[in-house]
């Protein structure tokens, strides 16, 4: 399920699109949270991030799957070249980044959010449960380098 809203957000940067959705707690809920962030960035004009988004919530959703205990819901937010997202579950714990391990055959997920997204964090409600956010933004673009004019010698 999906939801729209063409009004800018209260993040203290303009959004034009929302969307979101009610996540169960099953493995299936991973794939139904990709599908969702892959149409709505398409929509969004946003491609450009689909990659690192998706990866981002693959590891949130995964997380929120393993650890969160009930349904979580995920809101993505953005257009074009910004992408704020949020995953409400209803767990206490808080999301860490691992030590390094090479040997693990898991724990690398916060790892992955860390490296890819510009900012993300844990945000902790009274009632209960958090939200694990995250920014990603393509960088800004790097100014022509002005073209060296040749040298012409006069005789």
């Amino acid at each position: 399920m999906s939801l729209h809203d063409s009004s800018a957000a209260s993040l203290g940067t303009p959004h034009e699109y929302t969307a979101e959705c009610l996540l169960p707690a099953t493995p299936a809920s991973v794939r139904d949270a990709r599908s969702m962030v892959r149409r709505e960035l398409s929509v969004w004009g946003a491609d450009e991030l689909l990659d690192d988004c998706l990866l981002v919530i693959s590891e949130l959703v995964t997380n929120a799957v393993e650890h969160g205990g009930s349904a979580c819901a995920l809101r993505i937010r953005g257009g074009g070249d910004l992408v704020h997202g949020e995953l409400f579950d209803p767990g206490e714990g808080t999301p860490r980044v691992c030590d390094r391990d090479m040997d693990a055959t898991g724990g690398r997920g916060l790892q992955i959010v860390d490296s890819l997204a510009d900012d993300w964090g844990v945000t902790h409600l009274p009632a209960g449960g958090k939200i694990v956010w995250f920014v990603l933004s393509l960088p800004a673009p790097t100014p022509p380098r002005p073209a060296i004019a040749p040298v012409f010698q006069l005789r």
